[in-house]
């Protein structure tokens, strides 16, 4: 009787540490906050904040003066889920692993390689999972022809079962009457 609320302790607080161990592992690896940069006179306030910060509002800044190599970047990333979230592609996610994955495209893009050498490098490291849309080959039939195939099943069921009620007597579907 003690065992499963013993157990059930244990694992809420491993659970508590490990949150715990995350977030301050997290708060170690976040850079201290940039200093104030004074603005000069015919700057504004608003203007000043905005170049003292690497984030305005929560939306991220260019990580590249580029912007053709940054729009690459993002049309890419936008291949590539998450592994993380796992139901949003690297340029949604704001995960770490995300981050760091649209970085190593940046330099990748950077150092000359082709898009699909990219995605054949994340697929080679991370498997078809990280491809946001898979290959249709024999390990992934499932995936692209099982909704396909259910949907069959369902119709022809229906109709077995419609064909099977049309062929019953009339006295099958009366209500049977009441025996006091």
């Amino acid at each position: 009787m003690f065992s499963g609320h013993r157990s059930r302790w244990v694992a809420l607080s491993l659970g508590a540490a490990l949150a715990w161990g995350a977030s301050a592992s997290a708060a170690a690896q976040t850079p201290p906050a940039a200093p104030a940069v004074a603005a000069p006179p015919t700057v504004s306030a608003a203007t000043a904040a905005t170049a003292a910060t690497p984030a305005v509002a929560g939306l991220a800044l260019p990580a590249s003066p580029d912007p053709a190599l940054e729009a690459r970047v993002m049309k890419l990333s936008a291949e590539l889920r998450c592994l993380v979230c796992q139901n949003q592609t690297i340029a949604d996610s704001n995960a770490g692993l995300a981050v760091d994955l649209r970085n190593q495209v940046r330099e990748m893009l950077k150092r000359g390689d082709t898009p699909e050498q990219i995605t054949d490098y994340m697929t080679a490291r991370y498997g078809d999972f990280v491809l946001y849309r898979p290959p249709v080959k024999s390990s992934t039939a499932v995936l692209w022809y099982g909704p396909a195939a259910l949907l069959v099943l369902a119709v022809v069921v229906l109709l077995l079962i419609v064909r099977r009620r049309t062929r019953l007597p009339p006295e099958r579907f009366e209500p049977e009457p009441d025996t006091p």
